[in-house]
């Protein structure tokens, strides 16, 4: 089976954790997947930033050649708006990463009560007390199919016969009628204000 290009994994898998990506790409596309989300994160913490700003942070943080780091950046560039458009999931992804980093700091700090509030936020969040099959399957849900037509009988309406026929009598009955009407060109209107009279008018009110 082909890999996906790395445009197909990104618009798909950009917040997929890394152990998910691992069992689904090789190990070289994670790497660049990850390296992809770090800067995706940084440029919208920087949504200012140049091209070249964009390309000299991503060499200065991962050493990659210019021709990647443009690359990186077209890939990116090219999936935002599909990303913007889910920013729900960017979202999620952002609080679970938030949550985490959290309950390291407080692990470090040995704060226990903070790492219980950071525990049962990401339980709380991540519905893990849920189970699976109480699930709602959204990702099994099909979309509708719509077809636009004209045939009134799908709404279960019976069709008028000949239709075609009676819309164009009505169409030259009314351009028979249309023509009585006289075409007017506009006018100026011949009133003369003197305006200075109205001002005393007023003044004197």
């Amino acid at each position: 089976m082909p890999v996906p290009s790395i445009h197909e994994i990104v618009q798909t898998d950009l917040f997929t954790s890394e152990q998910e990506l691992l069992a689904l790409y090789p190990a070289h596309s994670v790497t660049r997947v990850l390296r992809i989300r770090e800067m995706y994160n940084w440029l919208i913490s920087n949504p200012d930033a140049k091209d070249k700003q964009f390309v000299d942070e991503v060499i200065a943080r991962h050493g990659i050649g210019k021709t990647l780091a443009y690359d990186d950046l077209r890939v990116i560039k090219a999936v935002l708006p599909h990303i913007t458009s889910a920013s729900r999931d960017y979202h999620r992804w952002k609080y679970n990463e938030m949550i985490l980093e959290t309950y390291q700091m407080a692990k470090k700090r040995k704060d226990t009560k903070t790492m219980e509030r950071a525990a049962t936020s990401y339980a709380k969040f991540n519905r893990v007390d849920v189970e699976d099959e109480q699930s709602m399957p959204y990702d099994l849900i099909v979309v509708q199919p719509f077809t636009a037509t004209d045939d009134p009988t799908v709404l279960g309406i019976k069709p008028m016969p000949n239709v075609n026929e009676k819309i164009q009598e009505l169409i030259k009955k009314y351009r028979a009628e249309s023509l009585d009407i006289d075409d007017i060109e506009f006018e100026e209107a011949d009133i003369n204000i003197n305006f200075d009279e109205y001002e005393d008018l007023t003044d004197n009110q």
